[in-house]
């Protein structure tokens, strides 16, 4: 079968599985202005191999896996590709060297199903041949043991599906060198483990695989050799066998750090700060998001909230914040030593005087709450900029704070007059949690806090949420990584399909038994 992928040509098989390295990096270096994001990086991954790379957040690991997919391209050095020395200037130089990339949030059209996807883009004749490219796809998902139906339309996939079109997309191509970014952070620990199986086919077929993840768990047990990057520099790699979570940790930070998470015992006579009662909320389109959710929320306690992608999390937490409507249901607040409100009605601005705050990171992080374009300081000044005088607008306080945060998180800018959007994701997080942390709020709504940050970072995060528990602060924590829900909070909320199928206490539940509740359509546990 032959195909003509942006004007190259090659025949299936001609990218074969070969023995030795798939990729060398040789004095790799990128630069950004004055800014050093790979400094002279010697690096290879082999076939028959899952390599993983861990950094802190600003390593170099994105702009490492940009340049060997065709994103960017090197300032300095050599890459070499089954062992001859390529120039990959663009995505279209990487597919016909076998080299394919999975990105964290996928780009797939919603509207058409999954053989039309993973055909999306490549040349062919004006009709279409379905039938024989759905006999390919099931012919690759029989080799490697995915779960695929081709005709199955985008908009009606879970999460992992949808991984699972992504992927097969790449193999379709006939790539074996595959780069995920990221490939567990939406995934159940069921859907997990089967995405893990799939890998390991994959590598027992003789590809290489390179993951980029911050789950050091995973890492151990999925990865053949680890990779570690600090501030630009390649550190080294070690065996997995020969690793542990502390070591590889040492390698990324440099200094030794400690990895409990301290679940602080709940303040005594936790009050009631927020009950939701049976809120149903409606997209746009007719679609039910929010489904007749009900949940009291404590000051002095953190609430986690469990869930694959698109459950109903973000339209729980915003509809608390007055950014999304609600079709019924009602919202009481209980400020302290105040009468109970119901905040149903509220506006945003009016939920936010209470005492109410969201820190909400979606896929673009810059999409909410943090403008770009503009420096720390002014961003501080979106919460504050109405307590200024009638003409002027007080900077003072607003910078003084800005620093602050950037000494208690360790944000790695310039100063605070430079734009927020110049910072990598990490840091931009970093940012807007620390606002909202550092705005003294009685409820608190976090999501995905950690998520893009590395081990130190994400630990410092987990450390504030604990300070504002002790200072009885209801916080909502919504995240990925059940391992840290356990650890963490001190009950979880399940939600599946815009539906609470359950609250449990998170000292004694499992991560098997909040799995199966974030697939279930039933109700369990307490409320």
């Amino acid at each position: 079968m032959l195909l003509i992928l942006y004007g190259f040509e090659y025949k299936w098989g001609d990218c074969r599985v070969k023995d030795g390295n798939a990729i060398e990096l040789r004095n790799i270096s990128k630069r950004f202005g004055k800014v050093v994001a790979n400094d002279h990086i010697n690096l290879s991954v082999r076939y028959g191999e899952i390599l993983a790379i861990l950094g802190e957040n600003g390593s170099g690991k994105t702009t490492l896996m940009n340049m060997i997919s065709g994103i960017y391209f090197p300032d300095e050095g050599q890459i070499f590709v089954h062992g001859e020395e390529v120039t990959i200037r663009s995505p279209k130089d990487a597919f016909p060297l076998g080299i394919g990339m999975i990105h964290q949030h996928f780009k797939l059209v919603d509207v058409l199903t999954a053989a039309e996807n993973i055909v999306l883009g490549l040349p062919g004749p004006m009709r279409l041949d379905i039938d024989a490219v759905s006999a390919r796809i099931r012919e690759l998902a029989a080799k490697y043991g995915f779960d695929i139906d081709p005709n199955k339309k985008i908009y009606e996939m879970s999460v992992s599906q949808k991984q699972t079109v992504e992927i097969m997309k790449m193999l379709y191509r006939g790539a074996n060198i595959l780069i995920l970014d990221e490939p567990t952070a939406v995934l159940t620990p069921q859907e997990t483990e089967a995405l893990f199986a799939v890998l390991r086919n994959m590598r027992d077929a003789g590809n290489a695989i390179i993951i980029i993840t911050h789950k050091l768990n995973e890492v151990l047990e999925l990865s053949d050799r680890v990779a570690v990057l600090r501030k630009g520099k390649y550190v080294g790699s070690v065996q997995t066998a020969e690793a542990t979570v502390e070591s590889l940790t040492e390698m990324m930070v440099g200094s030794k750090v400690t990895l409990d998470i301290d679940r602080l015992e709940p303040i005594d006579e936790p009050q009631v700060r927020l009950v939701m009662k049976d809120v149903t909320c409606v997209d746009p389109e007719g679609i039910i998001t929010l489904n007749h959710a009900s949940f009291t929320a404590y000051g002095g306690e953190i609430l986690g909230i469990a869930g694959v992608a698109g459950s109903g999390q973000k339209e729980l937490l915003e509809s608390i914040a007055g950014l999304t409507p609600k079709e019924s249901g009602e919202i009481e607040y209980y400020p302290p030593n105040q009468p109970m409100q119901v905040i149903s009605k509220f506006s945003a601005v009016e939920i936010s005087r209470l005492g109410i705050k969201l820190s909400f990171v979606p896929e673009d992080r810059l999409g909410m709450g943090l403008v770009g374009a503009m420096d720390m300081t002014d961003n501080m000044m979106i919460r504050s900029y109405r307590k200024g005088g009638f003409f002027w607008a007080d900077r003072r306080a607003p910078k003084t704070l800005a620093e602050h945060i950037i000494g208690a998180l360790e944000i790695v800018t310039p100063g605070v007059s430079t734009p927020v959007g110049k910072l990598s994701g990490g840091n931009v997080q970093k940012v807007l949690v620390g606002r909202e942390i550092a705005s003294a709020p009685t409820v608190l709504m976090v999501a995905y806090p950690v998520r893009g940050l590395d081990i130190n970072s994400a630990y410092t995060i987990y450390s504030l949420l604990n300070v504002q528990k002790m200072r009885g602060v209801a916080v909502l924590y919504v995240g990925e990584d059940l391992d840290v829900l356990l650890a963490l909070c001190d009950r979880i909320l399940v939600l599946c399909g815009g539906r609470v199928t359950g609250i449990v206490d998170a000292r004694t539940a499992t991560k098997e038994q909040i799995g199966l509740m974030m697939t279930s359509s039933g109700k369990e546990g307490e409320r």
